[in-house]
């Protein structure tokens, strides 16, 4: 059990000698309340890992207590206890920020696996400062939820290098959190109060490309009719994730690297370049080795970014993850929707272990957000999930005379792609085994316009 120090809050003598019993078998060191004001006293004078409060008490009901503890930390996790159950009060508690629910009376196994779940499941919020300011609960915030060895061990790696200077390269596919993940070392860095920017380097623009990564002065082009800071400036004294590094053009690549090597900028149009303190941290679901042997990406610069790389696995290999990001979620979209659904059903999470999830963890929080609105009761049921088996594969695309030419081909090619991809660029360019650059290129050639605010749309 990863938690030390419980907060009881109780208002029967035998109640809280039970749970004191429990925990401090489990390793813990326990202290007890009466009632919930006292309660409170406690937790605003000392630190603890965990508050388990009962839902009825005298002068301070536990919903009250929670949402006190709500509006000093949004990440202590708290269990509410009540022997008046109902899915009303479950729902309602885990809306007010509950972590969890337990209907006395209750085994000491039950309250064991339930502490083992929070303790493993919430390891750490995206930038959850010690008193956040809301009252929205930690189930709102971004967090790696995980208990597998594999995962665990790579947060640990994550945790110990976090504290040095060095660039991290995170690899992974499409959808395993490695974003998240770059937050987590930034906010268990000393460059935590600094600022965390990302860019997606994929949706650059070439034309603007260097002063949205460098900085303008005013007048050094058209258009430039004020001074504007880069992203490395805007990084400075914290973290610049750059995001999807792979697609990086190779003019790029060599400033990025002379960013990286003399830790300074040249701003467009400026006169003297400018000194920045930025950690950086790089993203690729792309094969980086690949790239450097068919000369798409500088050897130098792949060994400036490859310092400290981390590969998140994907969720097909994370299985036992799959009932805690599906809590996690439900908890999520039934708080977000208004909605009652805060448990899957035993065969729904056995068809859900069976599928690949090519999507990873984002589409399976799509899976349980669409459950969540379609859904009509308390319980995620296998027909919310119809849909899940059929696996995603190339889409199929139509045939074509031979008497085109190869361009009427390609284009026609790409065309049908991105109507199976539903014009999800970034999707067809996978499909079709292309950068996203390369086929906003070709669509530009074709005369096919931007999609609406200049970016590809995300999966």
């Amino acid at each position: 059990m990863l938690i030390d120090s419980v907060l009881v809050i109780d208002d029967e003598p035998d109640m809280q000698l039970a749970l004191t019993h429990a925990l401090k078998k489990n390793g813990c060191q326990v202290q007890c309340a009466n009632n919930g004001m006292d309660g409170l006293k406690k937790f605003k004078s000392q630190k603890f890992g965990l508050v388990i409060t009962d839902m009825r008490m005298p002068k301070m009901s536990g919903m009250q207590v929670l949402q006190n503890i709500r509006a000093v930390s949004s990440h202590v996790p708290v269990i509410m206890m009540t022997a008046y159950g109902s899915v009303n009060n479950a729902v309602t508690a885990i809306k007010s920020g509950a972590s969890d629910y337990l209907q006395k009376p209750f085994s000491l196994e039950t309250l064991t696996e339930t502490i083992q779940k929070i303790s493993e499941a919430d390891l750490v919020s995206k930038h959850v400062p010690d008193h956040h300011p809301d009252t929205l609960s930690a189930i709102q915030e971004k967090q790696i939820i995980t208990r597998d060895p594999a995962m665990l061990d790579t947060l640990s790696t994550a945790r110990r290098i976090a504290g040095s200077e060095a660039t991290i390269l995170i690899l992974g596919e499409n959808g395993t959190g490695k974003e998240l993940l770059a937050a987590f070392i930034h906010q268990e860095s000393h460059r935590k109060r600094g600022p965390f920017v990302a860019i997606n380097c994929a949706a650059l623009q070439e034309t603007l490309a260097e002063s949205e990564l460098f900085g303008h002065e005013r007048g050094a082009f058209t258009g430039a009719f004020n001074r504007k800071e880069g992203r490395f400036e805007l990084a400075d004294q914290g973290t610049l994730l750059l995001d999807e590094v792979s697609e990086l053009t190779l003019n790029l690549q060599a400033k990025i690297l002379r960013v990286l090597q003399e830790r300074e900028v040249d701003r467009v149009g400026g006169q003297q370049p400018r000194p920045i303190d930025v950690r950086i941290i790089a993203i690729s679901n792309k094969d980086l080795f690949k790239a450097v042997r068919e000369n798409r990406f500088r050897e130098d610069l792949f060994y400036r970014l490859n310092v400290l790389p981390l590969t998140l696995p994907p969720l097909r290999d994370r299985k036992k993850d799959i009932p805690l990001l599906v809590k996690f979620f439900l908890k999520k979209y039934s708080l977000i929707n208004n909605c009652n659904m805060i448990e899957a059903a035993p065969e729904t999470l056995e068809c859900m272990a069976a599928h690949t999830w090519p999507g990873n963890i984002r589409e399976l929080e799509n899976v349980v957000e669409r459950a969540v609105l379609i859904g009509n009761g308390d319980t995620m049921l296998p027909e919310h999930l119809n849909f899940i088996h059929t696996q995603e594969t190339t889409p199929a695309v139509k045939t074509h005379p031979t008497s085109t030419t190869i361009k009427e081909m390609e284009m026609a090619l790409i065309l049908d792609t991105l109507k199976a991809c539903h014009d999800n660029r970034t999707r067809a360019a996978e499909y079709l085994g292309i950068s996203i650059r390369t086929l906003r290129n070709r669509l530009r050639e074709y005369g096919i316009p931007r999609q609406p605010g200049g970016g590809s749309l995300n999966p």
